[in-house]
């Protein structure tokens, strides 16, 4: 059986460039932090969604996350520990994920897929945050979960910047994003888990070729990162919030520091030991939360700012944003089998207007070549 790591994990001889981001959309103040004039992304995305955005499910509660089980769309809510299953323009409950303790940004977060295995990160009853594994069972549009199984526990939990991404890499490695849970410096400290993009194997092992041997870490310095996509060349991006100067699209480099919290945003005063982001905007524009890449464009679903915003991959300092202020706040994002374009609205987490019908799916019907 594979051995499991949590928070006692001790990295030994872990000396990394050390690295730096926050909430969900709450900033709060830091006087340290010099604030600087932004100019809006511009320029245009190589590719943008075709046609009007419809209705797929209304009355969603906290949606947070999209993954399918092959035609299957799965949904997590954050707030009532839930796991729906789409079966046409209506939900059923999957299974509730047990031990979930919805605070602030805490509950029930980040799904990923692989093969007919369902990856769970949640924030626990003990405080932490945690990633699980179920196997579904049943099948479509009757999906359930089997035996609950840990994978990777003792994720530094609070009531904001818990991460929660989790995404399968083209390695086959399962990537996760973590916030710095309010405790800062963590995220420049390679033994601690928090402030991190993690990867292990799909068992919970630390893959060999990890940048610190029996380390998951992957990346450090990071605020909180809720966005992990890759594009068709394997290149990783990752989302992140600021604080209240800077968000953050980063490409993510094996071992790369980005800054937090010596850092937000670029800058040249630290001769490049951090990894600058390739696009930097105000958080008062769009606070980015989760991602996707659909061709050559990259999809970026915002909370503050209520937009989808379009990046191209191959030039991501610019954007082009869509549904501006249309559907309210934007959770996550995600492209379907069949091409479509899935993103979640967030309007009853506590923080948005809600409207009627809210929460919902939205799908854009097609994706042009």
């Amino acid at each position: 059986m594979t051995h499991r790591f949590s928070i006692a994990l001790a990295v030994a001889g872990a000396l990394l460039v050390a690295g730096c981001d926050t909430p969900d959309n709450e900033r709060s103040t830091d006087p340290g932090a010099t604030s600087q004039a932004t100019t809006p992304a511009s320029s245009s995305a190589t590719v943008a969604p075709a046609g009007a955005p419809t209705d797929l499910v209304t009355g969603l509660d906290a949606p947070w996350s999209i993954v399918f089980a092959d035609d299957a769309p799965l949904i997590s809510e954050r707030d009532s520990g839930n796991i729906l299953e789409v079966v046409g323009d209506r939900t059923r409950v999957v299974g509730a994920v047990a031990d979930v303790a919805p605070a602030g940004e805490g509950g029930l977060l980040g799904l990923a897929m692989r093969e007919e295995i369902l990856y769970v990160y949640f924030t626990s009853d003990d405080g932490d945050n945690r990633v699980v594994r179920y196997r579904l069972t049943g099948s479509t549009g009757g999906l359930g979960l089997g035996p609950v199984e840990p994978i990777l526990t003792g994720i530094p939990g609070g009531r904001t910047h818990n991460g929660g991404r989790i995404a399968f890499g083209p390695d086959g490695m399962l990537y996760i994003s973590t916030g710095d849970a309010q405790d800062r410096p963590k995220a420049q400290d390679p033994a601690s888990l928090s402030g991190k993009i993690l990867r292990i194997t799909p068992d919970g092992d630390v893959p060999a070729d990890n940048p610190t041997a029996g380390s998951p870490m992957w990346s450090l310095g990071h605020r909180n990162v809720q966005g992990l996509a890759w594009a068709a060349d394997g290149t990783m991006f990752s989302s992140e919030y600021g604080q209240d100067t800077w968000d953050e699209l980063n490409v993510i480099e094996k071992g790369g520091n980005y800054g937090w919290p010596r850092l937000e945003g670029g800058g040249e005063q630290f001769d490049s030991i951090y990894i600058d982001p390739v696009q930097q905007w105000n958080p008062d524009d769009a606070s980015p939360s989760g991602m996707t890449i659909a061709g050559d464009t990259i999809y970026i679903a915002n909370l503050r700012g209520e937009r989808l915003r379009a990046v191209p991959v191959a030039a991501p300092e610019t954007a082009r944003d869509l549904y501006v202020g249309e559907f309210g706040r934007l959770r996550d994002v995600a492209v379907a089998p069949d091409g479509s374009l899935w993103f979640l609205t967030n309007n009853t987490d506590g923080r948005g207007d809600a409207r009627s019908g809210d929460d919902r799916i939205k799908r854009v019907p097609a994706l042009p070549n």
